[in-house]
Formats: structure tokens, C-alpha cells, sequence
């Protein structure tokens, strides 16, 4: 693991640095995870020398919202999300969910990691919230265990419900915890897993699911466990709550939300369709990230996101991919072409859009930032060795290199990536997950599939 290589002669490196540089022909010496040179000609003995003159090289993909456990539920057109209203839906989908068990975290997390790594995802988030009395407490340490088998960066969203659905929730009784019991497993986590030093591999975020589902003292203590650790915040926000958050509490979630300190700096929502315009700046000016997911928003016909506008007003942005009920797959070079060409669709009547490297720097730099890090997400010396290569040795590309930058989201480029290279490790290598046999997980993963 780690040691020494060279990425030789790569045709192409897209750094997403802070001069968005790219560098032609150029050598890039990897030692123990980091980057220690980009240059021309690099000569030093190391592990491993790798040629890259057919590959354009990227930062590798940060996803920053996703819920594994819903990976056994897909491609099914009795659960047709589209053809659904929110509450058909969620009433279909938690009749299943409330079934999982740890061993179908395990494999649907395993699932929904291979996909992302794949498709040059290094480092993942997931918003794990369903926790009932079948599935015990011990979920993130579950998937803890499937991204430390494969190799990727993790960060585990503890998420919870605490509100009964006789006071407004979503949610079956036998899916939901109360605010003590949340709190102490999410100290247990952090204990355990949370490690904010440089090129950490494991994260634990504080997460409860979303404001409309929870009683108001699972979100205050939520802040005050994550000051007293270090940890940061996530939920779903503006999806299209407001009007019942209104109706109980009197005002907008953000509102509810800021009131309870649940903003800031160590804090990002997903979503956020519904905001409005001083909402966005109110996140802008106390620098509260926003994971946009574009596939679900498409599938369910909600409101897209002026990206241009919220980049221009300071707001922290990246990309998820969302869960499986509300996007069948986990691929994130997918979501990087839905979300430019979604920004294209009302580009005319807005004045023009992001550019498709935005949307690339959304999935890189933002993400890194949402997460709060800054040794990941661009390749830079000092930083770490997670990257994608695309192979460029193919007839289909013909005519369209003269532009790395913007390729993946213009020519729509999502399919499986040629490596991915985690802190120096190649983990995934033409079409082959190199740390775990895929095919005995699959053979298991089928099977926990079919008695869910």
C-alpha cells in the first residue's frame, strides 16, 4: 500500500487547482499518498512507474450526498418514483426498508462503492438514517468495513427520525429513535471513527434526516455534539417541507434551522430546491454548503437550480449522486453531465449557465470543501493521490481533446473510467475492483436482494 509511483508522460492533467491549470506531457511523482512533484521528465526510483501517454488524468470525484441503503430497491415499476406522489412513495418504500439488516447495509453499500469508484469516485459520503429494530445501531460500522475492503475514502452521515408520524413524520414507528439514543451512538461513531487529520480515510458527520421528520431537540443536540467533537452537519433542506414547516412552526426551514444553529461553516444541505433568493445568500454568507443531486430532481420534476447564480453569490456547491429509490445507479460522471446540461436548458432565458468545468470543479473542489478538507479534491503538490484517468486512445474521441476540462460533462463521458487511484493505490483498474472479488459480493448481494 502506498509506497512510491509515476504517473509518466500523462497527455493531460487536469489539476482543478486555483489556476485551473492543465499541464501537457508532464510526470507527476507520487510518494506515501501525496504528491510531491508535477514536472516534465521526473527521474527517481519508485515502486511502480505507470505510462499515461493515452490518459487524461482528473482529480478524483467526491460525492457529497447518497443513501446506500436504498441500493436493493431499484429498476422496480412498482415503485415508479416519477409516476409517484412524495407520500405514495415514501409509503412503499419504508414498507421495504423496514427490513434491512446489517448484512444488507454491508452489501448494498458495497453495491453503490464500486459503482462510484467506477466512475472515478475517491471519496464518498453516505446519509445513513434507517435504523429500526431488525437493523441494530451497528450500520456505519458496516459500511466503515466495506470502503476500508475497497479502498475508498468514507464519510458515514449518521442520520436518524425521532418524530412520530401521528405528529407530522413520514416515518413507521419501528424506524424511528429517539433524540438520547441517536446522540450516544453518534459519540460512540466519532470515538471510533472520526479522524480529521491529513489523508484520513474515515469521517463521521452528525446527520439527522431532516427537520419535518425530527423533534427539535434531536437538531439542537446535534450542534452541540458536533462542537464538542469536531464534527460536522448535514441534512436534507428545502425539498419541499417549508409549507408544513410553516404551518407547525410558523416560519421556513432554513429559518428553523438557523435558529437552532444548525448552519455555518461545518454545516451542508442537500437539495435546497425550494429556496428562495436570501435563503441562498443567508448560506453564502455564513458559507453552509449545498449538495446539489440532479438526477433526482429530474426524475421528480423539481425546480433546477440556477447554478450560475449561486456560484456568483458565494455558495459552496457539489455534487451527489442521492439514493438508489430516487436515482437507480451511483455514478457521479452521470451526474456531472445531467447537471450541465439541466444548467443548459434554461441558460437563454437566464443570461447563460456554468461552464462544464464548473460543474467537474463542483464534483472535485467543492466536494472537498463541503466536507470540509483541503488535501483532496484537486491535483496539487501537497495533496492527495486520488485521481481518475480517462483513456483517450479511442476513435470516439476524435476531435475532442483539444479541450480536457470541459469533456466529461460535453461529450458526456460516464462511462467506467480507465483507473482510479486512491492516496497512491489503484483500486480499480480496466473493468477490475483490485481489493475485494467482486463476484462472490455480487453472488451474496443477489441473494440478500431477492429476500428483501
Amino acid at each position: 500500500m502506498n509506497g512510491s509511483v509515476i504517473l509518466k508522460d500523462i497527455f493531460a492533467l487536469v489539476t482543478c487547482d486555483s489556476n485551473d491549470n492543465v499541464y501537457n506531457s508532464v510526470d507527476v511523482f507520487v510518494e506515501n499518498g501525496e504528491i510531491k512533484e508535477i514536472g516534465k521528465n521526473i527521474d527517481k526510483g519508485v515502486d511502480e512507474v505507470i505510462d499515461c501517454s493515452n490518459y487524461i488524468i482528473y482529480p478524483g470525484l467526491v460525492n457529497t450526498h447518497h443513501h446506500f441503503f436504498q441500493t436493493f430497491v431499484r429498476n422496480r415499476q412498482d415503485i415508479n418514483y416519477p409516476m409517484m406522489t412524495v407520500i405514495e412513495w415514501l409509503d412503499k418504500i419504508y414498507k421495504i426498508f423496514q427490513n434491512i439488516d446489517e448484512d444488507m447495509i454491508y452489501y448494498s453499500t458495497m453495491t453503490a462503492l464500486s459503482d462510484l469508484i467506477k466512475h472515478g469516485c475517491t471519496t464518498a459520503f453516505d446519509h445513513q438514517y434507517c435504523y429500526t429494530k431488525k437493523s441494530g445501531t451497528y450500520l456505519i460500522d458496516r459500511q466503515m468495513e466495506a470502503a476500508g475492503q475497497l479502498g475508498i475514502r468514507y464519510h458515514g452521515g449518521r442520520g436518524t427520525n425521532t418524530l412520530p408520524r401521528e405528529k407530522g413524520s413520514t416515518i413507521p414507528d419501528n424506524m424511528r429513535e429517539n433524540t438520547v439514543d441517536f446522540i450516544k451512538d453518534c459519540e460512540r461513531l466519532i470515538d471510533k471513527y472520526n479522524d480529521n487529520s491529513k489523508f484520513s480515510m474515515q469521517n463521521v458527520v452528525i446527520a439527522p434526516c431532516q427537520p419535518i421528520n425530527c423533534y427539535e431537540d434531536t437538531f439542537i443536540e446535534s450542534v452541540n455534539l458536533a462542537k464538542a467533537k469536531n464534527a460536522r452537519l448535514h441534512t436534507h433542506l428545502g425539498e419541499g417541507e417549508n409549507d408544513q414547516m410553516f404551518e407547525r412552526w410558523g416560519k421556513r426551514t432554513l429559518e428553523w434551522c438557523e435558529e437552532r444553529g444548525f448552519i455555518g461553516e461545518n454545516v451542508w444541505y442537500a437539495h435546497c430546491w425550494e429556496l428562495e433568493k436570501d435563503e441562498y445568500l443567508k448560506m453564502a454568507s455564513t458559507k453552509t454548503g449545498l449538495s446539489h443531486c440532479p438526477n433526482p430532481a429530474v426524475l421528480g420534476g423539481f425546480p433546477i437550480l440556477d447554478l450560475k447564480e449561486l456560484k456568483e453569490q458565494g455558495v459552496i456547491l457539489s455534487l451527489g449522486c442521492d439514493g438508489s429509490a430516487t436515482n437507480d445507479g451511483s455514478n457521479l460522471l452521470d451526474s456531472v453531465r445531467l447537471a450541465y446540461l439541466m444548467q443548459t436548458f434554461h441558460s437563454k432565458q437566464r443570461g447563460g449557465c456554468v461552464d462544464a468545468y464548473d460543474i467537474l470543479k463542483m464534483a472535485t473542489v467543492g466536494g472537498a470543501k463541503t466536507l470540509g478538507r483541503d488535501d483532496i479534491g484537486d491535483l496539487s503538490v501537497g495533496k492527495a493521490a486520488d485521481l481518475f484517468a480517462i483513456d483517450i486512445n479511442k476513435l470516439e474521441l476524435s476531435g475532442s481533446l483539444h479541450d480536457p476540462k470541459n469533456l466529461i460533462a460535453r461529450l458526456g463521458l460516464t462511462g467506467e473510467v480507465k483507473f482510479t487511484m486512491v492516496g497512491g493505490n489503484t483500486i480499480f483498474k480496466d473493468g477490475e475492483l483490485l481489493n475485494v472479488d467482486e463476484i462472490k459480493l455480487a453472488e451474496k448481494a443477489n441473494l440478500l436482494y431477492k429476500k428483501l
